[in-house]
C-alpha cells in the first residue's frame, strides 16, 4: 500500500513550517515540501524531510510534480504554511479533487485593496483608505484622509513595508523607500494609504466559521508595528467578545471565506472594533502554540485533518492564559553575546524559549517581524501569574550589541529606519 503523503507548498521560516511537518508525522503522514529553494528552510535538512526543488510560482510545474509523486504516494492532502502560496495550494487541491480553500477567495483577500472594497460594500467597519501607485497619489491620498496615515504595500505580510507616517517628511521618506527600489515587491507596486485606527489591538483566530479565541497584543514603538507581547485570551467583556465575533463572521461572508483557518486583526477605536486586516490562513509565528497552551486546541493538527478529509475537533480541553514576549533590540550593530535562555526555560510555567540569532550576527532592524531576536512563551491558570512568569523569564536573558565597525553601518542599515522614534529599552548588559 502506498504511503499517505501531505504535500506542503513551500515552508515557513517563522515557526509554523516545522510545526506542520511535526503534526503531519504525528498523524501518520509522510510530509513532502515543494520549494523553489529548499535550503532556505533549515529544519528540512535537520528533520530529514523530503524536499523537492520545483518552480512554486508555476502552477503547471506544481501539477506536474504532484502528478509524478502520485505514482509513488497516496497524496492525502495539499496545503501551505505560507500565505503567498496558500492560493496555489488551493488550486492544486482542486485540480486533484482534494479538500481545500476557495483559491479565488484567498487571492481576493490577499490583495488588501480588493479586500477593503469587499468589506466596505458589506458594511464592515474599516479605516478610510485609498490606493496609490506613485508618489503623487500617496501625497494626495494622505491629504484626503488626514495625517497621520498608515502606508503599506497592497500585497504582503509580516508588517513588511508597513509604516505610520506622522508628517509630510515621514510620508515622503517611506514613499521613496517603497517605490525607490529598496522594497521587494511580489507584484506590481501598489500602495495602500489608510487612516490610522487608534486603540487596543485584538486578533480573532477562526477555523471554518467558528471563532476559536481572541488575542490581545502590544506593539513596539512607532512608526513600525513589531509585536512585543501577546496575551491569549484577550481580557474582553462578554459583550466585547460577541461584537468582535459578529464582525469576524461578517468578514468571512463578505470575502467568501469560511473553509479552514483564518485570522482577523482589529483595533478597538472610539467607534468600536475596526477591521485592520483579514488573513485567509492560520496565524503564523507563536500563534498556534499559544492557542494550544490556552485552550488545548492544536490548530495546525486540526487544519491538516481538514486538508486530508478527516473530522476535526475544536473542543477546548482547558482554559488557561498563555502569553508571548518577543525580544527586540533597540539598536543596530553586531550581536556581541546573548545568554540566559536555559535559565529562562527552567522557570516554572515557561513552555518555550527560542533564540533566533547567535553571537556575531549583524543586527539591522527593518521595522517588521525580522527585528525580533527571541521569544518566550508561558502559560498558567491566571493572567497575572502568566505575566509574572514571562517577566521573570525575560529578566534572565541578556545580550549586548556592539556598534558596527566604522563604515559598515551606513551600508547595512535601511534608510527607512527612523532615529527619532521613541526607543523601547530591552538591551541588558549583565557581564
Amino acid at each position: 500500500m502506498a504511503r499517505r503523503a501531505l504535500i506542503l507548498v513551500e515552508g515557513n521560516t517563522h515557526g509554523t513550517g516545522l510545526q506542520y511537518i511535526q503534526a503531519s508525522r504525528r498523524l501518520g503522514l509522510h510530509p513532502i515540501t515543494l520549494s523553489a529553494d529548499p535550503a532556505q528552510y533549515d529544519y528540512l535538512a535537520r528533520e530529514k524531510i523530503e524536499a523537492i526543488r520545483v518552480d512554486t510560482a508555476n502552477l503547471d510545474a506544481l501539477i506536474c510534480e504532484c502528478s509524478r509523486l502520485r505514482a509513488t504516494f497516496d497524496i492525502a492532502g495539499i496545503t501551505s504554511a505560507e500565505e503567498s502560496f496558500y492560493a496555489p495550494a488551493g488550486k492544486l487541491s482542486r485540480y486533484f479533487d482534494l479538500p481545500g480553500p476557495n483559491p479565488a477567495s484567498v487571492e481576493r483577500c490577499c490583495d488588501k485593496f480588493t479586500q477593503r472594497q469587499l468589506l466596505a460594500t458589506a458594511g464592515v467597519p474599516i479605516p478610510a483608505y485609498r490606493l496609490a501607485t506613485n508618489a503623487t497619489d500617496v501625497e494626495s491620498s494622505a491629504a484626503d484622509i488626514g495625517l497621520p496615515v498608515i502606508v503599506k504595500p497592497a500585497v504582503g505580510n509580516g508588517s513588511s513595508g508597513v509604516r505610520l507616517c506622522r508628517d509630510v517628511e515621514e510620508l515622503g521618506e517611506h514613499t521613496d523607500y517603497l517605490l525607490g527600489g529598496k522594497h521587494i515587491w511580489r507584484s506590481s507596486p501598489t500602495i495602500l494609504v489608510e487612516e490610522f485606527a487608534q486603540g487596543p489591538y485584538y486578533c480573532a483566530d477562526i477555523m471554518g466559521n467558528e471563532v476559536i479565541g481572541i488575542e490581545a497584543a502590544d506593539f513596539g514603538p512607532p512608526p513600525h508595528f513589531v509585536f512585543h507581547r501577546c496575551t491569549y485570551p484577550a481580557p474582553l467583556a462578554d459583550a466585547e467578545h460577541e461584537r468582535i465575533t459578529d464582525i469576524s463572521l461578517s468578514c468571512l461572508r463578505a470575502l467568501g471565506l469560511g473553509w479552514g483557518p483564518s485570522n482577523i486583526e482589529f483595533r478597538w477605536t472610539e467607534r468600536g472594533p475596526v477591521v485592520i486586516e483579514v488573513n485567509p490562513r492560520l496565524a503564523g509565528g507563536t500563534g498556534p502554540r499559544v492557542v494550544q497552551l490556552a485552550y488545548g486546541i492544536d490548530l495546525i493538527t486540526e487544519h491538516i485533518k481538514l486538508v486530508i478529509g478527516e473530522e476535526w475537533n475544536l473542543r477546548r480541553r482547558h482554559s488557561h492564559t498563555a502569553g508571548t514576549r518577543f525580544l527586540v533590540p533597540d539598536r543596530d550593530g553586531v550581536l556581541d553575546w546573548i545568554d540566559g535562555d536555559s535559565r529562562a526555560a527552567a522557570v516554572s510555567g515557561v513552555s518555550e524559549v527560542k533564540l533566533y540569532v547567535g553571537p556575531k550576527t549583524p543586527i539591522v532592524r527593518k521595522g517588521d517581524l525580522r527585528d525580533r531576536i527571541a521569544h518566550i512563551i508561558a502559560a498558567s491558570p491566571s493572567r497575572a501569574r502568566t505575566e509574572a512568569i514571562l517577566q521573570r523569564a525575560v529578566d534572565l536573558i541578556g545580550w549586548s550589541i556592539a556598534p558596527f565597525p566604522k563604515g559598515e553601518q551606513e551600508q547595512s542599515a535601511p534608510p527607512h529606519v527612523p532615529t527619532r522614534a521613541p526607543v523601547l529599552q530591552v538591551r541588558r548588559d549583565r557581564r
